[in-house]
């Protein structure tokens, strides 16, 4: 899924509030942190990551890196943060994040 720009602004405002769920250190992104997203990401749909001074990865390594091993959508990278969605598949979540939808203009 490809994200519009509207939808990533979306998404923006909504990830300002966000607490911080994941920090990415010296050891990078191992099995145990990949495992993590993914279940962040079934959960909350909308995660934050952090990396630490001492990490191996730039923040835009580590985004790039992560989004392709969890298939998910790059929101924003902003100095040492960075911010992930993938839509849930869990069909009982309640609280869903609904993205708007680009109209199709009129021809």
């Amino acid at each position: 899924m490809e994200l519009t720009s509207k939808q990533r602004a979306q998404l923006r405002g909504l990830a300002n509030s966000a607490p911080t769920i994941l920090q990415i250190g010296k050891d990078g992104l191992g099995e145990n942190l990949i495992k993590q997203a993914n279940d962040a990401l079934e959960a909350r749909e909308l995660i934050k990551c952090r990396v630490l001074e001492n990490a191996m990865l730039t923040p835009r390594e580590a985004c790039d890196q992560l989004s392709k091993l969890t298939r998910s959508e790059q929101v924003q990278v902003i100095g040492t943060k960075f911010v992930l969605y993938r839509q849930s598949h869990n069909k009982e979540k309640k609280d869903k994040i609904v993205l708007v939808k680009d109209k199709k203009p009129k021809v």
